[in-house]
């Protein structure tokens, strides 16, 4: 998901790659071009565009699901964030993602899946009609543009601090690339290049945390150079600082984390973020289809190895008994040129990797980046394409004319988050305001998504109105707590998050709560009032109305629940260990 605000502002270049790092660097990109046009064979039928001809594997299906969502926001923001608040940020990886990814695999997929959908406003709109198809479809689409935009700036500034590549050059090059290889093999080419990228990103970035720690003397060293840094020990604690806001860097509290994040905004995004969910409908069949979450919530956990603890290491370096970096947040980076918290771990790359390893690591940047951008930009062509196009302008086109349409908004598209990367360079907190409309969408989607899947009685106004009155609602709330005085705001972010010891973060995940059961309740109330659907209306969309098929395991082994168990242990146990 989405970090805070990400700032990459410094007033010198920091390092230069060498030719060995440079030609790493060209042999990525050539090597993701070549892929988009190996694959625009097999990209003809709008099935095969935009869902990969449902032909990938569980395993493949599941480190797409994995690698779509290690955007910039993931390597470079939570990095940022793991320094600013420690191993707290490692929440947003573990009781933030694995649940939700195993709800996913083993309840909710099934329906995603039967149901023939090519989107999740394509299955609203067979559960609650095209109301709520369309107010999901629009919202999506303004996400997934702003997101892009968002990576491509981050992209380029890294470049542009790290090597001192100019902006312009950096975002067209990027934005080129991605649209070429997209709109060439579709989701195909996305996937394979995802997976190619997921490879990247570890082989770039797990040298830091190996050497960081060995540098450091080992974890239990660095967390005493980290409280020793900071005065106070609850940067490397995972739960025992939750129980009051001001007990915890963050300003949170285990409410907050377990139901705002754990619940409602977890769920809502990798349940319904067409993003993520759209990796998962290429699966080759059922099981498959229910495994890759499962998969992708196993690599998922070791994240954090390659993200947070890069943060927590340049926290606890020491040197003649003082701090050894010295990072600022980004509003005030801005103004004295000092590196800022989302710096971390470009700093930590040229700290550990020489000439080719360098080269290694920058191009696993540039990997999370460009991983982003395919996932949001091939995410929007297919929503524009079959449920805006396709609902609302041209309904009757052959399928032919519908892969031409996907082609077209792939670029066009990219076109767009262009322009929103250079609104972005105007903008002192625009990540800001991303983050809040993220959220706008996902609380709300959520529990319109989960009644419609889980409840019969949920009818088709219903299903809008809830959706729409939890989105309002969202956005009047993040209105109440950012507009007046800084009193005022200080009145409104406590009324939200139930504290007056509560801070910003808190505010998110207490607003994403109660959007979540403003849409539930307007929903349960409307349907009551409402003329519901038959179970033959409902067959393959709703439990209680729908024979799940069999999935075709034989053994223990082979179900998905089984795996699902060994994740959960281990999750468990991990949260246990940083307690």
């Amino acid at each position: 998901m989405p970090s805070a605000a990400l700032f990459l502002v410094h007033s010198t270049q920091l390092t230069h790659l060498s030719p060995i790092d440079v030609l790493i660097l060209a042999l990525y990109f050539a090597v993701v071009v070549f892929i988009g046009f190996y694959v625009k064979g097999s990209t003809n039928t709008s099935e095969e565009f935009f869902l990969a001809g449902r032909e990938m594997s569980a395993w493949i299906a599941g480190l797409s699901f994995v690698s779509a969502n290690l955007g910039s926001l993931e390597l470079m923001g939570w990095a940022g964030a793991a320094y600013q608040y420690g191993i707290l940020a490692t929440h947003w990886y573990w009781i933030g993602a694995i649940p939700a990814m195993l709800f996913l695999g083993l309840v909710m997929m099934p329906f995603y899946y039967i149901s023939k959908t090519h989107s999740v406003p394509g299955y609203l709109q067979l559960r609650f009609g095209e109301g709520a198809r369309g107010l999901s479809a629009v919202s999506f689409g303004l996400m997934t543009i702003l997101m892009s935009g968002v990576n491509m700036y981050a992209m380029a500034v890294v470049m542009q601090t790290v090597l001192g590549w100019n902006m312009t050059f950096s975002i067209w090059t990027g934005a080129a690339t991605v649209a070429l290889y997209v709109m060439l093999g579709g989701l195909r080419s996305a996937i394979i290049n995802e997976v190619l990228q997921f490879v990247l990103i570890w082989a770039g970035a797990a040298l830091i945390p190996i050497l960081g720690l060995i540098e450091a003397g080992g974890w239990t060293n660095l967390k005493a150079n980290i409280a020793t840094n900071i005065g106070n020990n609850s940067y490397t604690h995972l739960w025992s600082t939750l129980g009051h806001f001001k007990d915890n860097p963050m300003g949170i509290n285990w409410v907050g984390i377990v139901f705002g994040l754990g619940a409602i905004i977890s769920f809502g995004y990798w349940t319904t973020d067409f993003l993520v969910v759209q990796r998962v409908l290429s699966a080759n069949n059922l099981r498959a289809a229910k495994m890759a979450p499962i998969i992708g919530a196993a690599f998922k956990m070791a994240v954090p190895l390659i993200v947070i603890f890069p943060g927590l290491i340049c926290l606890g370096l020491m040197k003649d008994g003082q701090p050894l970096f010295h990072l600022v947040p980004g509003a005030v980076a801005k103004v004295t040129g000092q590196p800022a918290y989302d710096q971390v771990l470009p700093l930590m790359l040229i700290r550990y990797c020489g000439p080719g390893l360098l080269g290694l690591g920058i191009t696993a940047l540039v990997a999370g980046f460009m991983s982003g951008m395919a996932g949001n930009v091939s995410a929007f062509s297919t929503v524009w394409t079959y449920d805006i196009y396709g609902a609302y302008i041209n309904k009757r086109a052959d399928d032919k004319h519908y892969v031409l349409m996907g082609r077209v908004s792939t670029v066009v598209g990219m076109l767009i988050s262009i322009g929103t990367a250079y609104l972005v360079m105007n903008a002192a907190s625009i990540m800001d305001y991303v983050q809040a409309l993220f959220s706008f969408f996902i609380a709300p989607l959520f529990g319109t998504v989960i009644l419609g899947m889980l409840w019969k009685r949920a009818t088709n106004w219903g299903g809008f109105l809830g959706l729409l009155a939890g989105t309002v609602a969202s956005i009047g709330m993040f209105l109440y707590t950012s507009t007046g005085s800084a009193a005022h705001k200080a009145v409104a972010l406590s009324h939200i998050a139930l504290s007056a010891d509560a801070q910003p973060m808190a505010e998110n995940m207490f607003r994403a709560l109660w959007s979540w059961l403003i849409c539930v309740f307007v929903t349960v109330v409307v349907s009551y009032m409402t003329k519901p659907k038959t179970d033959a209306e409902l067959n393959g969309l709703v439990y209680g109305a729908t024979v799940i098929p069999d999935d075709g395991t034989t053994s223990v082994f082979q179900k998905p629940i089984f795996w699902a168990g060994v994740v959960s242990v281990v999750f468990i146990a991990l949260n246990i260990i940083f307690f």
